[in-house]
């Protein structure tokens, strides 16, 4: 009898420990709600588009894993991490030193969500891009034109991020979108608000908190109000927190790379599925610029560490530099 039992106790034993480790539940604070609290990361090799050689929105492991140990920006990153020679006389004109890319954090990996590896956070339309109207692809063309300037007439002919009000590629949303670094966060939720602050450009979203979808709508100030990154609120619905942003800064809007006009409406969605993970979903809406409503997904990783203060200079110490260069440039002269 005493064998049979012993038997059994090793069996059950054994059992217990090839059973898969059950996931630790989220926390929750004091109110009950899941606790966003805590500093997350949303790096990865995934961008908000697909690109054009990428076909469908998930593929395989291996092919994940493929392209991301021939990503080219990673490759560049490791290479201008090897010393300089000291020894290889002077650059070429235009030439370069190297050390160019080491900065970077794109990640080293693409994005898990649902299990499947993505090639773009847009999930809707099916194709992982924005459904630009006319007006967007204008948008996007002048965008690209103000951040490539060169001879601006004055600070307001640079790019809102270069003037460093806001973070660049909408790191601070809405949606928020990974960047080529600093893709971090810092999450504090209280009952009556929700504070992000964004490691790049060091911007900070507070967003109150109301009892529910009519409470947050009534909530939004005055439409001659443009902030940046928008006016926000927020309500509960279940273990989501949803995020209804309008009134985003005109400046902002115009530039992108989500286009926004006074018309606009992000809605984002955070539901804290894990210990790990938030599960990140925003829909953006505005007739202006897209011809339709879209969808992305994104995961937001626990951050090990802290994030720092961003120090932005190219709007503070370095403006005069910049519109000096400009000038001389007009005069056919050379720069002070």
């Amino acid at each position: 009898m005493q064998t049979r039992r012993a038997s059994a106790l090793a069996l059950a034993v054994t059992l217990a420990l090839a059973a898969p480790a059950a996931a630790q539940p989220p926390p929750r604070s004091a109110d009950g709600h899941p606790d966003l609290s805590g500093n997350w990361s949303n790096v990865s090799l995934t961008k908000l588009e697909r690109p054009s050689n990428l076909k469908g929105l998930t593929m395989p492991e291996a092919e994940a894993k493929r392209l991301a140990a021939n990503d080219p920006i990673l490759r560049q990153a490791q290479a201008d991490r090897n010393p300089s020679d000291p020894n290889a006389g002077p650059l070429a004109p235009g030439g370069s030193t190297g050390h160019d890319a080491v900065f970077l954090d794109n990640g080293t990996a693409y994005a898990q969500i649902k299990g499947e590896y993505r090639t773009s956070w847009i999930v809707e339309p099916a194709d992982g891009r924005m459904p630009l109207t006319e007006l967007g692809q204008r948008r996007r063309r002048e965008a690209a034109a103000m951040s490539n300037r060169m001879d601006p007439a004055g600070p307001e002919d640079l790019a809102p991020n270069d003037r460093c009000l806001i973070g660049s590629r909408n790191s601070g949303g809405p949606g928020m979108l990974n960047n080529v670094y600093n893709s971090n966060y810092q999450f504090l939720l209280t009952r009556d608000a929700l504070v992000v602050i964004v490691e790049m450009g060091f911007g900070v979203r507070t967003i109150p908190i109301l009892k529910d979808k009519a409470a947050a709508q009534a909530a939004h100030g005055p439409a001659v109000l443009h902030r940046w990154m928008g006016d926000a609120t927020a309500w509960w619905e279940g273990d989501t927190l949803v995020v209804e942003t309008v009134n985003v800064n005109p400046v902002q809007g115009r530039f992108g790379p989500i286009f926004l006009s006074e018309k606009g409406r992000v809605t984002e969605r955070l539901t804290r599925t894990s210990a790990k993970e938030i599960a990140y979903e925003f829909t953006v809406e505005d007739p202006d610029h897209y011809t339709q409503a879209w969808k992305a997904e994104m995961v937001l990783t626990a951050l090990g560490g802290q994030i720092y203060e961003y120090a932005c200079h190219e709007g503070n110490y370095a403006m005069t530099g910049i519109l000096g260069g400009a000038r001389a440039k007009e005069s056919g002269g050379s720069a002070p």
